[in-house]
C-alpha cells in the first residue's frame, strides 16, 4: 500500500468505507478489514456506526496511531454551538481522543454560513481533536471557497470517483491547491464488476473488473478510493490492488467510460450544483 500525500497528511491510498454497515456487520468485518492490511477507516456521525468503528479498532490488536480514521460532521451540527459538542461525542463513540481526518459531510442542508463552518473546523483541530480536515462532496467553486477561508489547509475533498463519472476538472482543482481526492462509491454500487471491458482488461492482470477499478483510482495522482463489504470473503479481492499496474492504454480506455448520467449519488438538499 502506498500513501497519498496532501497538505502535510499522508493518507493510505484504500480505505475501508463503512456506509451503510450495520453495528453488528462492522464488528464482524472491520477487524478482519484490519488483518487483512487496510489503515485507513472512514465512518461519519450520520452512519450511526461509530461506536461499532470504535469497538471494532480496539478489538482488532492494531494500534491506534497504525490507523488513519476519518469521520465527517453532519449538517445538523454544523452550528457554532453544537459542532465541537458533535466531534466530542464522536471521538467518546470512536473511543479515541482524536480523529486523523473530519470532514463537513455536505456542502447543502445547513443554513450556517460557510464561514462559520469552516471556522468551526479550524477550531476542533486547534484543539487536538483531529490531525487533519477537509470537506466532502464539494464542487470546485464551494472547495476554493472552503480553501480560502480556512486557515488551515484542507487535505481532501471526499466524493463519488468511479470509471463511469468523471472527476478530471475537480482532481486538477484540487492538485492545484495540494489536496486529495477521496473517491466513494469506486465500484459505482456494484455496476463495475459486469463491465465487459473492465472484464477484459482483468484477465491481461489476473484480475476482477473491480480490482480493475480500484487500480485506476489509486493509480491517479492524489486519489485515494474507498471501498467496502460486508462479507470476509470478499476482502482479499478489495486489497489485492497492489500487485499489478495499469499501462497507459488501459488507464486512458476506462477513463473513456464516463458520462454524462454517471453520476449515483446527489441527494435533493445536500448536493450542490456539480461541475
Amino acid at each position: 500500500m502506498h500513501n497519498i500525500v496532501a497538505n502535510g497528511a499522508s493518507i493510505p491510498a484504500l480505505g475501508f468505507g463503512t456506509f451503510r454497515m450495520s453495528g453488528a456487520e462492522v464488528a464482524e468485518v472491520l477487524p478482519a478489514a484490519l488483518a487483512q492490511g487496510f489503515r485507513h477507516v472512514d465512518t461519519a456521525q450520520i452512519y450511526g456506526n461509530e461506536d461499532a468503528v470504535g469497538a471494532a479498532i480496539a478489538a482488532s490488536g492494531v494500534a491506534r496511531d497504525q490507523i488513519f480514521l476519518t469521520t465527517k460532521v453532519w449538517v445538523t451540527n454544523f452550528a457554532a454551538d453544537r459542532f465541537a459538542a458533535s466531534v466530542e461525542e464522536s471521538l467518546t463513540k470512536l473511543g479515541t481522543d482524536h480523529v486523523d481526518l473530519l470532514l463537513l459531510h455536505w456542502p447543502g442542508g445547513s443554513d450556517v454560513p460557510r464561514a462559520v463552518q469552516i471556522d468551526q473546523l479550524n477550531r476542533v483541530q486547534a484543539r487536538g481533536l483531529t490531525r487533519h480536515i477537509g470537506v466532502s462532496n464539494y464542487s470546485i467553486a464551494q472547495m476554493n471557497e472552503a480553501v480560502r477561508l480556512s486557515d488551515a489547509p484542507l487535505v481532501t475533498n471526499q466524493v463519488e470517483y468511479h470509471p463511469y463519472l468523471s472527476q478530471a476538472a475537480l482532481l486538477d482543482a484540487a492538485l492545484a491547491r495540494g489536496m486529495s481526492l477521496t473517491a466513494y462509491y469506486s465500484l459505482a454500487d456494484g455496476k463495475v464488476a459486469q463491465d465487459p471491458m473492465l472484464q477484459e482488461i482483468g484477465r491481461a492482470h489476473g484480475k476482477t473488473a473491480a480490482q480493475v477499478a480500484l487500480r485506476w483510482l489509486i493509480q491517479q495522482p492524489g486519489v485515494a478510493a474507498l471501498t467496502k463489504t460486508a462479507r470476509i470473503a470478499r476482502l482479499p479481492e478489495n486489497f489485492g490492488i497492489f500487485d499489478f499496474e495499469l499501462n497507459e492504454t488501459e488507464m486512458a480506455a476506462i477513463y473513456a467510460l464516463a458520462r454524462p448520467d454517471g453520476r449515483l449519488v446527489s441527494p435533493e438538499g445536500l448536493a450542490p450544483i456539480w461541475d
